[in-house]
């Protein structure tokens, strides 16, 4: 059965041949939908909250993040993230390809 939370809008902001650096904007409850990274990549929140990790199998983890504060991935995360605040979500995500 499809979400039938809003989808978070990511805008893509370089795309080259070595990066891709995209800002993703989550309203209160948005989503981003299942995905796999197909790349390593590093998070860089610009807001101060939690994301919701809805992970394979039915897993859910909150994950606190804080404005400035990276974190770093590796390729083939498989996700749905979602923004449970009462207020919007930022981040950039920067791809490695």
């Amino acid at each position: 059965m499809p979400s039938q939370r809003p989808q978070a809008k990511g805008t893509r902001m370089i795309d080259n041949a070595r990066t891709i650096v995209t800002e993703y904007r989550f309203a209160p409850g948005a989503e981003t939908g299942w995905h796999k990274h197909g790349h390593d990549y590093v998070v860089v929140p610009m807001t101060t909250g939690n994301l919701l990790i809805e992970g394979p199998g039915g897993t859910s983890t909150l994950a606190p993040l804080t404005a400035g504060i990276p974190y770093a991935r590796t390729e083939g995360v498989e996700h749905n993230v979602v923004n449970p605040n009462a207020t919007e979500f930022v981040f950039i995500e920067i791809e490695m390809k």
